[in-house]
């Protein structure tokens, strides 16, 4: 296999454009994705021909417009490129069809903005991501809008919060005569993900309607012995990744890194960082194709951020930085950032940005998964903060609290050995329990689930550092020191926004009460922190950078109340029929067989010894009485929900979950006690092991 000619085969990339489109189309078209200049719509079907023939040539018979509507899945309807040529057909895709769609806007969650009746919506072509062929079907990335300008999907304002940080960060470099075309943010997000046999899981049917266990005791090995982390790839999962590598490859997707994870049957897939907008299709591609791949090795790929209570969750790791179009970072603090006026002022505001904003910053990543992770000793906690390291944080307390700064500086290190490389030693160590930690030339926001769009967080980090750069820019514009200047108000921000900065254990128990003295949030919940977005400051940020309007932003945070709400209740409903159903009966039939071996011992002796046997019996009988008590609590609880997302999500997540835990606890507890024989799902140790 020739990778470098595998890579991007099944893409409209730019080598494919330049090749195919005329000379004038193709420069126009790049003028568009390199500079943000508005598409000329006169050069669609000339694009529209190339992409089409191209596509025929890879087999396509269909295309699509592929959009990411507010489900945090991605969507597409296919029509074939027959039209009608008499009593034969051509193949054809015109101009209009590559620029704009119409898929039913009425069907796909919409918060409110959209009536029922109101179906009418338009896919809208985005021209700064690379069509792409899968399947027979040429695959057009596009936006998603309803018939009265609404957006209705995540890539949309995605696309505007880019626009509006391009904006901003150019008006501020100006300030630093600094000329560019167009400053892009990048992310590079890491994937982790489990692995499970396909025919355990057919048996798990909390697995098969909720993605994740509701049920289960602890294997009587997880991860405590830490040999999973980098271990030996078993072969089956060895040729799956080796077959994703290579699907991954061929759409072009920056695929890296791969290794176990954590937790057993768990693992990882990181890719290079690339534009957010592409960074996020490719990441929804990869998600989908990690499945079907999964599914060719009779495999089952859990996206879950907790799909096993015990052991590490999944999540995903968004590594986003800020570079103009020369190819200067913006996060790059240089050899000597107390020095690096531009630099600190930068980090500054984005740190301004994420201390001011941070009830939406944690809002963007809330999800009923991702609730069972943060706070947990895997996942930062639920509290957002800021991790600087040492040189940075040095640099910043020399400004805040007056201390003497230090320079430290990289230095050769070794293992000790005479025949060992001399490696650099950074001057900064990394911290995986810091929600937001800066690593180098960017920043790390870990807070992502697992099966989350990389769109949420990403536009509200474009949105919040582009409102900091504007008011930076207002401050200092015209400015008669400008150097001064700069240097008094970047240290105003990090006097005020100090806080935020937490360089130590994020894990420690010491971190929670320290965050509420200063002032900072704690929202455990999806239920908790969603509603942020309805703050009125919080909705003019958005409003202010033309990025959402007000009922947009209200729209939004109500499908994620929605979600969450109809989430907790199918995985409630779930529990209590395989409680009813299944544990019940399960634990009764056993209990049944272990009464009649103590009559059948009894019957040849009384003296024969069936202390066990009836502890057993009791403790059994105990706890099936008492889930079955737990269960009709949680069925009642759920037949008084209130009206309204605000109330019926508290309701959810204070109420309704805790009854599911009362549940599994009892039941967990039945099935270390009960026997093999009689226990009616797989458990831990069949289905994290289960793949050989």
């Amino acid at each position: 296999m020739n990778v470098t000619e595998l890579f991007a085969s099944n893409v409209f990339n730019d080598e494919v454009m330049k090749n195919l489109l005329p000379k004038e189309v193709y420069k126009s078209l790049r003028k568009t994705v390199d500079e943000g200049a508005p598409l000329d719509n006169a050069i669609a079907s000339a694009v529209a021909n190339a992409m089409k023939d191209w596509a025929i040539s890879k087999g396509a018979t269909h295309y699509t417009h592929w959009f990411q509507p507010l489900t945090n899945l991605t969507a597409e309807k296919h029509d074939s490129f027959i039209e009608p040529s008499g009593d034969k057909v051509i193949m054809q895709l015109t101009g209009k069809n590559l620029i704009v769609g119409e898929p039913d806007a009425s069907s796909f969650p919409s918060g409110g903005a959209r009536e029922t009746s109101a179906a009418r919506g338009y896919t809208a072509w985005d021209p700064t991501s690379p069509a792409f062929v899968k399947e027979g079907t040429l695959y057009i990335p596009t936006v998603f809008v309803s018939y009265t300008g609404e957006t209705l999907d995540k890539k949309a304002p995605l696309l505007k919060s880019m626009t509006a940080l391009d904006t901003q960060t150019k008006r501020l470099l100006k300030l630093f005569g600094i000329e560019c075309k167009k400053v892009s943010t990048t992310v590079g997000p890491e994937q982790e993900y489990f692995l499970i046999d396909e025919e355990v899981y057919l048996q798990r049917k909390d697995l098969v309607l909720t993605g994740r266990t509701l049920l289960g005791a602890p294997s009587a090995r997880g991860q405590e012995l830490e040999d999973h982390y980098f271990g030996s790839l078993k072969t089956r999962i060895s040729d799956y990744m080796r077959d994703l590598d290579e699907t991954l490859w061929s759409y072009g997707i920056y695929a890296k890194t791969k290794h176990n994870e954590v937790a057993p049957a768990q693992h990882e897939l990181a890719p290079i960082f690339t534009t957010s907008n592409v960074a996020v299709d490719h990441n929804q591609l990869t998600m989908e194709l990690m499945k079907k791949v999964a599914k060719k090795h009779d495999l089952v790929c859990l996206l879950h951020e907790k799909p096993f209570e015990g052991v590490n969750g999944s999540g995903k790791h968004n590594n986003w930085s800020l570079s103009t179009d020369a190819g200067l970072n913006l996060l790059d603090p240089g050899s000597n950032p107390e020095n690096n006026t531009l630099f600190m002022l930068v980090l500054a505001c984005v740190l301004a940005a994420v201390d001011r904003y941070q009830g939406i910053l944690r809002a963007s990543v809330a999800s009923a998964g991702n609730d069972h992770r943060l706070g947990a000793n895997e996942a930062p906690p639920a509290i957002i903060s800021v991790y600087l390291g040492d040189q940075l944080g040095a640099i910043v307390d020399s400004i805040v609290l007056g201390k003497q700064y230090v320079p430290k500086k990289a230095v050769p290190g070794s293992i000790g050995v005479p025949e060992s490389p001399i490696f650099p030693i950074d001057t900064t160590d990394r911290n995986r329990t810091s929600p937001f930690a800066f690593t180098g030339n960017k920043f790390e926001f870990r807070m992502l689930g697992s099966q989350a769009s990389v769109a949420d967080p990403n536009i509200v980090l474009n949105t919040i550092a582009a409102q900091l750069f504007s008011e930076a820019v207002e401050t200092l514009a015209g400015a008669k020191d400008f150097a001064k200047a700069c240097k008094d108000y970047t240290e105003k921000l990090l006097k005020k926004h100090y806080r935020i900065i937490f360089n130590y254990n994020g894990y420690g128990p010491e971190w929670e009460p320290e965050a509420e003295r200063r002032g900072l949030l704690n929202n455990k919940t999806t239920a908790d922190a969603v509603p942020e977005f309805f703050k009125q400051e919080n909705i003019d940020v958005f409003v202010k950078q033309g990025v959402y309007t007000e009922r947009e932003v209200v729209a939004r945070a109500k499908i994620s109340l929605e979600n969450y709400i109809k989430t907790i209740e199918v995985e409630a409903r779930t529990l209590i029929e395989m409680a009813k159903r299944d544990i019940y009966p399960a634990v009764n039939g056993y209990i049944a067989e272990v009464c009649s071996v103590i009559a059948a011992k009894r019957a040849v002796s009384e003296k024969i010894v069936c202390d066990a046997d009836e502890e057993l019996a009791q403790r059994l009988a105990m706890l099936n009485d008492g889930m079955a008590a737990a269960v009709k609590k949680l069925e009642g609880d759920l037949l008084e929900i209130p009206a309204g997302e605000g109330a019926a999500s508290q309701k959810m997540a204070h109420v309704i979950v805790p009854d599911m835990e009362a549940v599994r606890t009892l039941s967990d507890a039945m099935e270390q006690l009960c026997s093999a024989d009689y226990w009616p799902y797989p458990t831990y140790t069949e289905i994290m092991y289960s793949v050989k």
